[in-house]
């Protein structure tokens, strides 16, 4: 499954069912550039099982803010559109894998 660009418009279509990895990000973060490989090697491994959202945090401030998101990267997992965890900052893809096996 490849990784879904969102908007403030179709983020919740995107989230709305399964296992969701929100990624909220911007061009100019550091750490966020550093995560975005990890995400990818990270889709190609869980395959069907999760699905990779990312969502630039300065062209949709709206559901950045519903989110609460105050510092980029963070991470929001969600299942059938409810959070169940957020993490912040760059994490190593194991940490990750570890995270979203754990409500797969």
């Amino acid at each position: 499954m490849a990784i879904t660009h969102a908007t403030d418009q179709t983020f919740q279509n995107e989230v709305g069912s399964g296992l969701v990895l929100a990624d909220f990000w911007a061009p100019w973060c550091g750490p966020c550039k550093m995560i975005a490989p990890v995400l990818e090697e990270l889709d190609a491994d869980m395959g069907d099982k999760v699905k990779i959202v990312k969502v630039d945090v300065d062209e949709n401030q709206e559901t950045a803010g519903n989110f609460g998101v105050m510092s980029i990267p963070t991470l929001v997992v969600l299942k059938d559109g409810e959070v169940v965890e957020k993490v912040i900052g760059f994490q190593p893809k194991e940490a990750l894998a570890e995270l979203l096996n754990k409500h797969a």
